[in-house]
């Protein structure tokens, strides 16, 4: 029997999240927006991520036993989005509940001298998950159309070829049986400021802050016009991207766990039938 449908209590997120064709002005993007959230506001939301995570699991397992009859499934989950949007906490709330086993987290930082010297996309095939498995990246091969471009780390004409080659890159994979889930997480300038003061304040936080995190405030102009283009240009029908507003934490947390819950509906895996005598072995079981 398959898990429990979402359905009844959620709204099609992936309709309602999606970013669509065409070009993309974040501006008209609320980030406290809750657009689909569940009744009783930030309650209601965390009630609904804590009934989705069994689901979650019990999706994964199913993922996972049909990979060992061959199925070569299995799902990619990207978090993109600026400093303190979330992509750690993300990752912590919504995966709390899936087999440790069965996931390869990787939070991608800048380049090493040897991940330098290869392809931009050489690291990121390192880390795709393979058959059965759920991947999540916190920060991506975007960084390379992000980062790369608002701070001039590579001629305009190499990260301008990327978009193409992200795409193509994205529907290999989809060929491999790869799903790729891309979630941008929208947080707003104002946000970001108390996140950071926060880190300030907490002496068991201020590992987490660099002064760069004051200099990429200055460049955020830039890195808006970044992400719009990057929304824009590596939005196809196999890999689209979702927009979630993440300045409430508890409708980011909602928001990206019903995303993947609903990718994971529509991939539906199956537990492989027994390719053995099941009454024969418990048969023999018995004897012994």
């Amino acid at each position: 029997m398959a898990p429990k449908s979402s359905r009844a209590t959620a709204p099609d997120l992936r309709s309602l999240l999606r970013v669509p064709p065409g070009p993309v002005d974040l501006a008209g993007y609320g980030t406290r927006q809750t657009p689909g959230a569940p009744a009783g506001g930030k309650a209601g939301a965390r009630a609904e991520t804590a009934r989705v995570r069994p689901l979650l699991a019990r999706w994964q397992d199913r993922l996972f036993a049909q990979s060992t009859a061959g199925d070569p499934r299995c799902l990619l989950l990207v978090l993109q989005g600026m400093d303190t949007s979330g992509k750690g906490g993300t990752v912590k709330h919504v995966a709390s509940g899936l087999n440790p086993a069965g996931v390869r987290v990787t939070a991608f930082k800048a380049p090493t001298p040897e991940e330098r010297r290869h392809p931009f996309l050489w690291r990121i095939r390192q880390a795709v998950p393979g058959p059965g498995e759920i991947g999540v990246f916190d920060r991506s091969h975007y960084e390379d159309v992000l980062a790369a471009r608002v701070r001039d780390l590579v001629p305009r004409a190499t990260w301008s070829r990327r978009y193409g080659v992200i795409n193509r890159f994205e529907q290999s994979l989809a060929d491999d049986g790869v799903t790729v889930l891309k979630v941008f997480l929208h947080i707003g300038p104002g946000e970001q400021r108390s996140r950071l003061l926060a880190r300030l304040d907490d002496p068991a936080k201020h590992w987490k802050f660099t002064a760069g995190d004051i200099a990429d405030r200055a460049l955020w102009p830039a890195y808006r016009e970044a992400y719009e283009a990057a929304l824009e240009r590596c939005a196809t029908e196999t890999a689209p991207w979702y927009l979630v507003p993440a300045d409430r934490k508890w409708y980011r947390n909602w928001a990206v766990a019903q995303l993947l819950l609903e990718h994971l509906e529509l991939m539906d895996p199956h537990y492989p039938p027994a390719d053995f005598d099941v009454e024969a072995a418990r048969t023999a079981l018995l004897t012994t």
